[in-house]
This record gives structure tokens, sequence and C-alpha cells, in this order.
């Protein structure tokens, strides 16, 4: 090996190395920099809690509607230019809630987004494939992919929101059933609904901070809203799984008709699980599908190669 390869292979190895312990550093730092992830969700909901019951008191007071201040750029953008009209989206709202992402700020940004995104991404599209005027590429074909640019940017937004909601989303069905039998406890133990929902949010903090979280906000809501009628059709609002519309309603049904709660929530328990094991069959009766794929371009080549090769090479040398 020739001096300058040796001190290349040294400088590779030198970078790799210096690459591998910057990731091992940002491993280790980076949780530690999160903090605890439960006790900054349940102070977030119980300032959310705060805030509702201050809004609630304004609103008595007033007679206006519930509002959320989203004060800030965002707002003086979506405001000034009309966005909420000129970008309007469908369910925008029960879309935010389901991610997580609660009160105006929220909204405001992802309009504020939406206007800006589109702009950004037709500029380096004109930029990169317009004015560059890359070889290979007609006209059209630069024009239609900037376009395309400029639709993604559009879209992207509500593509992050659907991707976070649905995130979260996975993360409180698996435990759902389980905070079910712990509600049924806490209800037939004697416990009110408004302390029975506060204590399984306690529980279930560990298991799913979200879940965790939808409870709180449950509870606050069942405390300061004028129906619990409201508060079980927010948690199914927040919530788009059909398990949890389902609690929502029998909730509804044996506040409106007085049916035992107990009775209710070990049959929503049991159904729930039911749902559970019948979307992990679909995953498994998916499974051959999806590894068909894989298996022709991966598995049968190397399992060909195997095979014939001994044969190929008595054949050689016979030959």
């Amino acid at each position: 090996m020739s001096p300058e390869s040796a001190a290349l292979f040294q400088t590779a190895g030198s970078a790799l190395i210096a690459v591998l312990l910057m990731a091992s550093l940002w491993i280790i730092v980076v949780p530690m920099l999160e903090g605890d992830k439960k006790r900054k969700r349940m102070e977030s909901v119980a300032t959310a809690r705060e805030a509702m019951r201050k809004t609630r008191l304004d609103n008595l007071q007033t007679e206006a509607n519930l509002r959320s201040d989203g004060r800030g750029v965002a707002k003086n953008l979506v405001n000034k230019f009309s966005l909420e009209k000129l970008l309007e989206a469908s369910d925008l709202k029960d879309k935010m809630a389901q991610a997580g992402l609660r009160g105006q700020k929220p909204i405001y940004i992802f309009y504020m987004v939406r206007l800006i995104a589109p702009i950004a991404f037709g500029v380096f599209g004109l930029i990169f494939f317009v004015l560059l005027n890359l070889p290979g590429w007609q006209l059209a074909q630069r024009a239609a992919l900037t376009i395309f640019l400029m639709a993604f940017g559009y879209y992207l937004p509500a593509i992050y929101v659907k991707n976070v909601a649905g995130k979260r989303l996975t993360s409180i069905v698996p435990v759902f059933p389980d905070a079910l039998d712990l509600l049924l406890i806490c209800v037939e133990s004697g416990m009110s609904v408004e302390l029975a929902f506060g204590k399984v949010a306690e529980e279930m903090g560990d298991s799913s901070v979200e879940l965790a979280e939808e409870f709180s906000l449950t509870t606050a809501e069942l405390s300061y809203l004028t129906s619990r009628r409201l508060a079980y059709e927010n948690l199914a609002r927040r919530n788009n799984h059909p398990g949890i519309r389902a609690v929502a309603t029998a909730l509804v049904q044996a506040e409106r008709y007085g049916t035992p709660l107990g009775d209710t929530l070990r049959t929503m328990a049991n159904e729930n699980r039911q749902l559970r094991v019948m979307a992990a069959e679909k995953k498994a009766a998916a499974l051959p599908a999806k590894l068909t794929v894989p298996m022709i371009l991966f598995f049968l080549p190397v399992l060909f190669l195997v095979v014939l090769t001994p044969a190929a090479m008595r054949i050689g040398d016979a030959f």
C-alpha cells in the first residue's frame, strides 16, 4: 500500500470514528436534555385545565364564546391576509386536536406555513430546475416539477398533522382497554366519574403519556363544562378511533338513560380488546403479501446462487 493510500485510509477511519463518537454523544445527551416527558405533559395539562377554568368563568361573565388568545406574528399574518378563508381547511380544529395541538396558536401557524411553504418550494424549483437549465430536461418537464413542488408545499402541513395524529393514536389504542378496566374498578369502588378519570390519568402516565393527557383533559371538561355529554363527545372528537368513539357514545347513553356505568365500561373494554386482536390478525394476514417482493428481490437470488453454484462448478470441472 502506498503512503498516499495509507494516509487516505487513516483519514477516512478517523472521520468515521469522529462521526460515531458524535452520534454516541447525541444519543446519550439528548434524552438527558429533554427531561421528564411525563412531568412536562402533566404540567401542560394542568395549565390547560386552569386556562379552561378561567375561560369558562370569563364566558359566564361576558356571555361570549370560548376563545383562546393566539397572539404573535402568525396571528397577525393570518388576520391581515384573511388566510382562514383563503386557505380554508375542513375540520382543522378537530385534526389539530387529534394531533395534540390545541388552541388558536397552532391553527395560525398551520395557515402561515401553508402560505409560506408553496412559495418557498416554488422559488426553489424555479432556481434549481428552471434557471439552472439542467441538461436532459425540457422546459415543460422543469415547469411541471416546479408546480409539483408548490403543490407538495401546500399539502405539507396537512400531511404533517395527519402523521402526528396517527402516531399519537398508535400510542393510545393499545393501552386503552387497560385504561377502561382501571376506570371500571374506580367506578365500581364508589368513585365519581370525574375522580375516576383523574385517577386513571395518573395511573396510565407511565404506559401512555398521550392517553393520560386525554383523560386529564376529560376530567377538566367533566368538571367545568355544562354537560358531561359535551366532555364525552370531545373525547371522541379528539381521538378518531372506532373503539374510543363507541366508548364515548356508550357513556353518553349511560348518562342520558341512567344505565349502570360499570356494565357499560365492562362491555366496552371487551369490545376494544376484540378490536385490538382483529387489528393484529389483519396485520398478520397482510404479512405474506408484503413479504412477496422482498423474497423475490433478495431471498430467491441468494437461494439460487447457493443451490446452483456447486452444480456449475462441477460442470466446469467436467469440461
